[in-house]
């Protein structure tokens, strides 16, 4: 039987992250299920709330906030409200600043939610994959 946390029979333990040379808990290393979950649920619901304040809930209003915001916090801060509340941060893979570009591309692929729920072998969704970040622990 072969340990579930090796990569293709190999000694060496694998972990998400193991391959962009990332540790496997601590600071910068990938960001797990829960605490992308609740940066998500803050980040929504901050977007709900303003959403409410200036324009009496509209779904378009919500969506256009939480982009704006995801956008705005993450080229600024490495992150959004959420990500920060919960300690992560967004990282480019090739290390250095995030940029804007990034932030536009991750943020309009995570409005559409299917790149957002399909991740490889680093826990990494495809909206991350495609624009070359990661979301790790700070």
């Amino acid at each position: 039987m072969t340990n579930p946390r090796t990569d293709a029979g190999s000694a060496t333990p694998e972990w998400p992250g193991r391959r962009l040379g990332l540790p496997e808990s601590g600071p910068r290393s990938i960001a797990r299920f829960g605490r992308r979950l609740a940066a998500l649920a803050i980040d929504w619901t901050l977007s709900i709330l303003v959403s409410i304040a200036f324009f009496s809930y509209d779904a378009v209003a919500t969506l256009a906030i939480f982009a704006v915001a995801q956008i705005v916090f993450i080229s600024s801060l490495n992150g959004s409200v959420g990500h920060l509340v919960v300690g992560l941060r967004v990282v480019p893979v090739a290390g250095g600043w995030v940029g804007v570009l990034r932030p536009i591309g991750r943020t309009l692929l995570l409005c559409i939610v299917i790149p957002a729920v399909i991740w490889d072998r680093d826990q990494r969704g495809m909206h991350d994959r495609l624009v070359g970040t990661v979301l790790v622990r700070r």
